[in-house]
């Protein structure tokens, strides 16, 4: 009996403490549940990713012939992972979209296949900027042929417009992390060639009051403001005196990222410092992302990417930029990271590369080049 009143007794014990174990592990759970949220876990993040001009000549959209139609997916390809990456991809679309019905053409006066819109779509890109001095190359027909295919597109577009109203309307991109981004963009001119009497809209030019307008705006609007500005001298490979003071007035109005494009080269990317010590990230120039042009510099462009945090109290922090140096090849006009470019296909691959990353890093020296 007394074995057997032993055995009952340790079962007790056993029970006791299993049910003890379990309301350790409730109230475990339940003080995990009433802890606060890190600082960390309030923070919504979002990534802004741009690259620079995509002009297409006819050396490039004539190996992309099939038949009746252009095919850039074999060009394009190494590409699509790092601009599916980012929340949200920019990209200065140079040369105009009117698309084959208005005949293709190149240099000097640019009309590119509709197709060229569709395979960034696929890839990634979500903006375009239309603002730069290749705009009006084949007239209005070409813009609102333009225009038309990036609203089939669903792409959200800028700097160029197909009415007075559609230049009215603030750009604002509503991404699902709960941050919003303004877009604003002007070019410096369109070659001599004038716009149409009374139809201003179909191009925004550099001017620094309605910059101004455009950007306070875009500051109550959105959480972040960002300006395109196509301005510089070709080839040039640092910023001239009138971008840096268009950049300081963007910064001073309270923009938060200035993409500069039109030299076709890179140049150097900056913080830079407006009024009451707001912090503007500046890529002067973004270079070229995918060409025709020849030259080796022509061909040298990058993926910029900008982390942006937004608080519970709606303060934005941008933060850890990174730029990925790209490569199109001569001939196939074939795209890929410069940093996986070997000397078979460039004999100073590696030179170009340490080159290109100590360029763009001059004078943010925490600037990263990621290799993935």
């Amino acid at each position: 009996m007394k074995k057997y009143s032993l055995l009952l007794f340790c079962m007790l014990l056993i029970l006791a403490g299993c049910v003890k174990e379990s309301d350790d592990q409730t109230s475990k759970q339940a003080i995990k549940e009433q802890e606060p949220k890190t600082e960390k876990e309030e923070k919504s993040h979002m990534t802004l990713t741009a690259v620079g001009d995509i002009l297409i000549h006819d050396r490039v959209y004539n190996v992309a012939k099939t038949g009746k139609r252009y095919d850039f997916e074999p060009m394009l390809k190494e590409m699509e992972p790092y601009l599916q990456a980012g929340t949200v991809t920019f990209a200065n679309q140079e040369s105009v979209m009117g698309g084959s019905k208005l005949g293709v053409s190149t240099y000097p006066s640019f009309n590119s296949p509709k197709e060229i819109g569709e395979q960034l779509k696929e890839y990634g890109v979500d903006v375009v900027n239309l603002a730069n001095n290749h705009t009006l190359d084949r007239g209005e027909d070409a813009i609102l042929s333009s225009i038309k295919h990036w609203k089939d597109l669903d792409m959200m577009y800028f700097g160029a417009y197909e009415s007075k109203e559609d230049q009215e309307t603030l750009r604002v991109y509503d991404t699902e992390e709960g941050i919003s981004l303004g877009f604003v963009g002007y070019t410096y001119g369109t070659n001599g060639i004038e716009v149409p009497a009374g139809k201003e809209y179909l191009v925004n030019y550099i001017d620094r009051e309605q910059m101004k307008k455009d950007i306070q705006e875009a500051n109550q609007k959105a959480d972040v403001t960002v300006v395109s500005l196509h301005f510089g001298i070709e080839y040039e490979t640092n910023p001239n005196q009138e971008q840096k003071e268009l950049v300081q007035l963007a910064a001073d109005e309270g923009a938060d990222i200035v993409l500069g494009h039109h030299p076709h080269v890179l140049q150097p990317v900056e913080w830079l410092e407006g009024k009451d010590g707001h912090q503007t990230f500046v890529a002067y120039s973004l270079g070229n992302f995918f060409t025709g042009q020849e030259e080796l510099a022509n061909r040298i462009g990058g993926i910029l990417n900008l982390e942006i945090e937004k608080d519970k109290d709606g303060e934005i922090e941008i933060h850890s930029p990174s730029f990925m140096p790209t490569y199109v090849s001569h001939g196939d006009w074939k795209m890929q990271p410069l940093y996986r470019v070997t000397k078979k296909e460039l004999k100073q691959a590696d030179k170009e590369y340490e080159e290109t990353k100590k360029h763009m890093s001059k004078w943010v020296k925490d600037l990263e080049f990621p290799e993935e």
